[in-house]
Formats: structure tokens, sequence, C-alpha cells
């Protein structure tokens, strides 16, 4: 070996650059305007009328908006007892039943109803559906707060059904005055199975006017089907208690795609993209845009990445502020 190949053996070897992974963002993802609405309004309430003021339930189901609100004035209780009477307070997103309104009069409490509008119009039809003499089946999550305040329009003409086995032990006065209804942020697939069962147990079954899953919910899983298979691994900005977050990770799962649930970037774990080299990436309609960027800067923390976005389509869907919160 000549006295150049000795030189060139003695240079430290290079280490071969780390490839960049792709992170394929989903579009749309966030807050949809039903969430925004709500939002809004608690906020709006804290600057013009000042704290505190009162919120039944979490506004929208997600820690991060909670605790955001909180520091600034917001208290958030579990039901309306918890309430000085008298005192100012704001209806969640998800609705409530009759009942809770009653209450709230008989309390003297100042309501301001932020509902959203895509939920109150469930609330509607399940009124219209009952006084006109059907067995309304609503589908949908027994306990989640959407469903509880639809089904108390009319508890004595609705059945709760979550899943297709659920439709064969499914009791009603008369097989031919039937009609449904769904929860808002369910699975599209897993709700048109549902139905499908329904409509061959009860063929004379009656469908809303429109599809009770909002659009956003909608959006949000044609999104991430659209891109999760070119995935290794989903990512999905959530909270655990919010229904649309978890029907986001269902449609990874179902399609083959390991999945994970995060409340923010703090919730990742390295050996979930050990090895990944696309991860796909979204937040539910109720998670701060904001959350999705701290995990793209985490994701970068771990080495290179290229950012790809796919928008499966453009929302530019508005709702008016509730009257009590309008002061401009």
């Amino acid at each position: 070996m000549d006295s150049r190949e000795t030189a060139h053996c003695s240079q430290p070897v290079a280490a071969a650059p780390k490839r960049p992974r792709r992170v394929l963002l989903a579009a749309p993802r966030s807050f949809c305007a039903g969430v925004e609405r709500a939002i809004d309004a608690v906020e709006a309430l804290l600057e013009h009328r000042g704290a505190p003021v009162y919120v039944r339930k979490q506004i929208v189901h997600n820690a991060h908006v909670v605790r955001e609100l909180e520091r600034r004035g917001a208290v958030f209780v579990e039901e309306l007892d918890e309430v000085p009477s008298g005192a100012l307070v704001v209806f969640s997103a998800h609705g409530v039943s009759p009942q809770v309104r009653v209450q709230a009069e008989q309390r003297g409490l100042e309501v301001v109803d932020a509902t959203c509008p895509l939920v109150t119009k469930v609330h509607a039809e399940a009124r219209r559906f009952a006084a006109r003499g059907d067995t309304v089946i609503l589908i949908g999550h027994v306990g989640h707060e959407e469903v509880e305040g639809t089904l108390g329009e009319a508890p004595e003409h609705t059945v709760v059904v979550e899943s297709v086995p659920d439709v064969a032990t499914v009791e009603v006065a008369d097989p031919r005055r039937v009609s449904y209804l769904t929860q808002t942020t369910l699975a599209v697939q897993e709700t048109t199975e549902i139905i499908e069962a329904l409509t061959r147990r009860f063929p004379h079954i009656r469908a809303p006017g429109s599809q009770d899953i909002c659009y956003a919910t909608t959006n949000r899983q044609l999104a991430v089907e659209q891109i999760v298979e070119a995935a290794d691994v989903l990512l999905v900005v959530g909270s655990a208690n919010s229904s649309n977050s978890v029907r986001l990770v269902e449609v990874g799962e179902r399609h083959g795609t390991r999945a994970h649930l995060i409340e923010d970037a703090t919730a990742i774990e390295p050996a979930w993209i050990a090895g990944a080299e696309a991860i796909a990436l979204t937040a539910g309609a109720s998670a701060p845009g904001k959350l999705v960027d701290e995990v793209i800067v985490a994701l970068r923390s771990l080495g290179p990445v290229t950012l790809v976005e796919h928008v499966a389509t453009v929302e530019d869907l508005h709702f008016t502020p509730p009257v009590a919160a309008r002061f401009r």
C-alpha cells in the first residue's frame, strides 16, 4: 500500500445523509365551522362581559381549548346546579336536551346557546319524526353528549343503535312507522353499514331530509382515506373524548395503516415513526391548527422532513355567532 492509499484510508467516513421523511398532511383538518362558532362565543363573552363565564360541559372536546379558555376566565361545569343562580352559562357545541333548558330557566340562568347548527338540525328532526308517530332510531354512541341531547327530545320514542348487531335487537311499535337519525361525528362507512342493515329489517324506514353526519366529519375522513395507504403510520391530533378524532384513527386502521391519536406533539413515541418513510398527519375538527404545526416541528427535530399537503376539498362554511355573543 503506498502513502497515498494510507492517507486515503485514514480519512473518517462521513455518515450518509438521512433520507427525508415525507409528511402527508391531510386537508381539511382541525377546526370546523361549528367548533369555531362555539369557541368564538365564549371568547367574545369573556372579552365583553368579563369573567367568569360558565360553560356546561366542555365547549368542544379538546383539552387544549378548554385549558386556554379556563386561563382566560371560563368555568367549566358538568351540570347546571354548579352554576350560581342568575349567572351566565354557555351550552356547548354538542347540544343539550329540553330538560336541561327547563332547568336553566327554573334557575334564572342567562343562556347563550353555542350548539352547532348541524346538531340543532338533528334535534329538530327528532321532534318532527316523533310527532308524526315514528319510532326514531338514533345511530350513535351511548353516553356521548350529542346523543344524550338528541335522545332527550323524544326519549319515549327513540332507540339508540351503536352497531350492525344492535339492529337485530331493536323493538319498534310499528315496523311501518320508523325513521332514523345519526350522530354528526360518526364514521361514514360504518354508519352506511348500519343504515343498510336497518333498511333490510325495516323496508319502510324513513331517512332524514339530508345526511346528518356533518360535512367536516365527512371531509376529514375523506382526506385521510386519500393519503393513508401511502403512509407507514397515521398521526391524528385530537383528544380521546373527541368522537370525530377517534373516527379518523379508525379510518387509518381500516385501511391497514398503524394509527395513533395524540393530544399534542409531546405524545409522539419515537418508536412509532422509526423506519417510517411516510407519515400521514391530520387533526380532528375540535383540535387547534397550531397543534399540527407543533407536531411538524417535533417530527423535524427527529430528522429531515418533506411536507406534502393533500387537499381533498376546500371548506368555506361559516356560522353566524349566537345572538347573545354578537358584539360587533
